[in-house]
C-alpha cells in the first residue's frame, strides 16, 4: 500500500488505471475529500462542468430513449472495466445493438480480454425494438460523463479516461490526505484511517456540489428521455448522489455528516428534483435478487449464507452486485418498463 503520508507515492498506482493509449494527467488526482472539493477549480474540470450543464445535447434516437446511469471505475476508459464490460455484454446479448460509428482507439482492442465481442466498447446509442440507451457514467469529480465523451472529448483524449479519484470513497480507510496541513484523520487498525471532521465536511461539499451539477445535467436533458434509471450499487456513494433522503433511509444510506460544526445533510439529485431518477436496484430489488442468487449458490456444494452474502457484496467477480446475472435480469426489466 502506498504510504499514506506521501502524496507522490500514489501515482504509481493511479498510472496503472488508465489503459494504453491513455496515460494518466497527474493534475487530475484527487486522494482525499478536500481534494475532490479542489478539483472543481481545476480548469480541465470547471470546463467539462461547464459544458456539460450548459452546452451537452444528449444524441438523437429517433424514438423513445432512455438514459442509463452507470457508475465510474477505477480502470479508465470506463468501458474496459470488468463492471461496465459485463453490463454491455449482457445488453447486447438481450439484443440490444449499437447505433452509429464508435471513437475508441483500436489499440484498446489490445486490452480486451477475449472472453468479450469487440461491440462491448461501442460507446454510440444501444438499441432494441424502439428503444434506444444513452449510457451516462456517473463520476466523481466530473458529475456525468456521457459514454460519447468517454474516449475523446473536443478532439482529445478524454480527461474522463485519465484521471484517478479514490478520494470520497471512506469506507477504504485510505482516503486521507497525510500529507496535508489540514487534515483530521484518525488511525484506526492496520494502517488505515477514518475521516475526522475536515474530511467530513469536505466530503460533504463535494457530495452536495456534485448532486447538484448532476440535477441541473438531467433537468436540463431530460426532455430527450422517456425515463432516467440509475444503476447504481447498494450504499455507496453514487447511489448517494443520486437518493432524496427518503430514499437514503429505505437503502441505510448515511443522510448526512456530522462535524464539530454541526449536522451537513447530504442533499440528492431527487431532493432537488423529486422522481428525476429511478434509483435502481430498489431495495425490494435487492431483496429479489439475494433470494434468487441464494437459491442459485446454495445447490452448490460446501457454499455457506456467509460465503452468499461474500458472493454478492463482489457480484462473484470482484466488483459489485450489479454484475450479477440477477441484478442485470432486474436493471432489464426496469428498463423496458
Amino acid at each position: 500500500m502506498p504510504d499514506l503520508r506521501v502524496r507522490d507515492s500514489w501515482l504509481p498506482v493511479s498510472k496503472q488505471k488508465p489503459i494504453a493509449p491513455y496515460t494518466l494527467d497527474a493534475t487530475l488526482t484527487f486522494y482525499c475529500p478536500q481534494e475532490n472539493v479542489e478539483a472543481f477549480q481545476h480548469p480541465d474540470v470547471r470546463a467539462f462542468h461547464a459544458y456539460m450543464r450548459d452546452q451537452y445535447a444528449p444524441p438523437q434516437a429517433g424514438g423513445k430513449m432512455v438514459a442509463l446511469l452507470l457508475p465510474c471505475t477505477k480502470s479508465k476508459p470506463y468501458s474496459m472495466s470488468k463492471e461496465h464490460l459485463d453490463i454491455n455484454h449482457y445488453l447486447l446479448r438481450q439484443g440490444f445493438e449499437p447505433v452509429g460509428e464508435p471513437d475508441y482507439p483500436l489499440a484498446l482492442l489490445q486490452a480486451l480480454p477475449n472472453s468479450y465481442p469487440q461491440a462491448v466498447l461501442h460507446n454510440g446509442l444501444l438499441k432494441r425494438d424502439g428503444l434506444a440507451i444513452h449510457r451516462i457514467v456517473v463520476s466523481e469529480p466530473m458529475g456525468l460523463v456521457p459514454y460519447d465523451h468517454i474516449y475523446h472529448w473536443r478532439g482529445k483524449p478524454s480527461l474522463a479516461a485519465r484521471y484517478d479519484d479514490p478520494g470520497l470513497f471512506e469506507h477504504r480507510g485510505t482516503s486521507v490526505g497525510l500529507w496535508r496541513s489540514d487534515h483530521t484523520a484518525v488511525p484506526i487498525s492496520g494502517g488505515k484511517y477514518r475521516w475526522g471532521n475536515a474530511e467530513k465536511a469536505a466530503y460533504a461539499e463535494a457530495h452536495n456540489f456534485l448532486s447538484k451539477l448532476i440535477t441541473a445535467v438531467l433537468t436540463r436533458t431530460q426532455a430527450s428521455y422517456t425515463r432516467i434509471v440509475g444503476y447504481a450499487s447498494p450504499k455507496l456513494t453514487h447511489r448517494s448522489f443520486l437518493s432524496s433522503k427518503e430514499e437514503k433511509s429505505a437503502a441505510g444510506i448515511v443522510r448526512f455528516k456530522r462535524t464539530d460544526q454541526g449536522r451537513i445533510d447530504l442533499i440528492g439529485v431527487n431532493d432537488h428534483n423529486p422522481g428525476l431518477v429511478e434509483v435502481v436496484p430498489s431495495p425490494e430489488d435487492l431483496a429479489e435478487i439475494m433470494e434468487r442468487l441464494t437459491k442459485r449458490l446454495m445447490a452448490l456444494p460446501g457454499m455457506t449464507p456467509g460465503a452468499v452474502r461474500s458472493y454478492f457484496a463482489s457480484g462473484g467477480g470482484g466488483v459489485t452486485p450489479l454484475i450479477l446475472p440477477e441484478s442485470l435480469e432486474i436493471l432489464e426489466r426496469h428498463l423496458k418498463a
